[in-house]
C-alpha cells in the first residue's frame, strides 16, 4: 500500500510538470510492478540471492551487500554488466537474462532493504549490526 500511495503522489507531481513525464513514470512503475511476485519480492531475486542474499546481505565477504544501495546505482551496474560495459564474467552471466523490468524491480527491492554494517574487532572477528 505504501508503494502505491508513493506512486500516486509521484505521478500526480509528474503530471503537473508534463503529461509525457507522467506517462513515463506510470510506464516505469508498471514495468517494475510486472516483475514483482505477490508479497513485493521480485520474481528474479533468486538470481541474486545465491551470492548477495535474499534481502541483500551477502552470504560471503567476497560478494558486496546490496541492501540499502542506491536504486540508480543498482540499475546502472546491472545494465553495464548486461551490455558488457562493466566486466565481470559471473555478473555478466547473471545479468544477461534480466529484462529492463527485472532490473528495475531488483533495484527497487534491494534499495529498500535495511543495510547491515560490518565492524571488525581488534581480535580480527567481524560483527554485523543493523545500520542506523
Amino acid at each position: 500500500m505504501k508503494t502505491l500511495s508513493s506512486f500516486v503522489v509521484a505521478a500526480a507531481f509528474a503530471a503537473t510538470l508534463s503529461p509525457a513525464i507522467a506517462e513515463e513514470a506510470a510506464a516505469d512503475h508498471g514495468k517494475a510492478a510486472a516483475a514483482v511476485a505477490p508479497g513485493g519480492k521480485p520474481e528474479k531475486v533468486a538470481v541474486c540471492a545465491a551470492c548477495h542474499g535474499e534481502v541483500g546481505v551477502s552470504t560471503a565477504p567476497l560478494f558486496p551487500n546490496l541492501a540499502g544501495q542506491h536504486r540508480s546505482y543498482i540499475e546502472v551496474a546491472l545494465h553495464a554488466y548486461k551490455s558488457g560495459a562493466r566486466k565481470n564474467a559471473v555478473m555478466a552471466g547473471q545479468a544477461v537474462g534480466l529484462s529492463d523490468a527485472d532490473i528495475k524491480a531488483l533495484a527497487v527491492w534491494y534499495s529498500s532493504q535495511k543495510p547491515v554494517l560490518y565492524t571488525v574487532s581488534p581480535e580480527g572477528g567481524a560483527k554485523a549490526t543493523a545500520a542506523k
